[in-house]
């Protein structure tokens, strides 16, 4: 296991439950067709838990290339190597998507509401207004980042000692992603995560699915800067405190 591969894996398997879990709510005819937002949060923040879980050990588990952009101006990651995570989380949201979709594919054929499609794969806002769904990524995706530097114990770097199922740098993470979700996510749907949004919306593109509509490109770059901007901004402000 590599640390490419690590993010690889760790991100797909993020995006596989946290869209299978969008999946599973929203389309029709599944076993929890409308289980609601708090189905959906929680069910993110566990994701967040596996992910990390299977890639801290060798990658830091970043999973989110805000976060290793963060921790690169932090001076806890060496910019070298923010290409590589960065694909890596990539290629990894991708292929997450790409597995929903095979999944839940009889769903996907019975559902022809091409907002609820959408919704599996990518982000959108509950009101359409740029200017305070991008301050909604940027306080999400602030919190989220500020807090990972704060969390006592959490790895941020590649470790050799196993993350295992009891550990206790995963947890927080996991309460952390449900927290905002829970909180903050009613606006945009926190996407807080670059990959989280861009891998899985152009999944939606490609893939052949039935009455998909359009992938809402004029919004796309929505989930992209704010989680950017927000990880910069925490990661600044960190810089001056500690």
């Amino acid at each position: 296991m590599t640390p490419f591969i690590a993010e690889l894996i760790g991100t797909m398997l993020l995006i596989l439950l946290g869209d299978g879990v969008v999946a599973n709510v929203v389309l029709n005819d599944t076993k929890g067709n409308n289980g609601g937002w708090i189905v959906i949060t929680t069910a993110w923040g566990l994701a967040v838990f596996v992910g990390v879980v299977v890639a801290g050990p060798y990658s830091g588990a970043h999973l989110n290339p805000a976060v290793t952009i963060a921790l690169a101006m932090a001076g806890k990651f060496a910019w070298g190597s923010v290409l590589s995570y960065i694909t890596a989380q990539m290629l990894g949201a991708c292929l997450g998507a790409f597995l929903v979709w095979v999944m839940y594919y009889d769903h996907f054929q019975r559902t022809n509401k091409p907002d609820s499609v959408l919704a599996v794969f990518c982000t959108g806002p509950a009101v359409r207004n740029y200017i305070s769904n991008i301050s909604s990524e940027i306080i999400g995706a602030f919190v989220l980042i500020f807090t990972i530097f704060y969390i006592s114990g959490a790895e941020i770097t590649p470790s050799k000692t196993p993350v295992g199922l009891g550990s206790v740098g995963a947890v927080p993470v996991a309460f952390l992603v449900w927290v905002i979700g829970l909180s903050l996510g009613g606006t945009t749907g926190y996407a807080i995560n670059p990959a989280r949004d861009l891998g899985p919306r152009l999944m939606h593109a490609i893939l052949p699915i039935k009455s998909k509509g359009s992938s809402d490109w004029s919004y796309s770059w929505i989930p992209i800067a704010g989680p950017v901007i927000g990880a910069a901004i925490a990661a600044l402000l960190y810089m001056q405190l500690r």
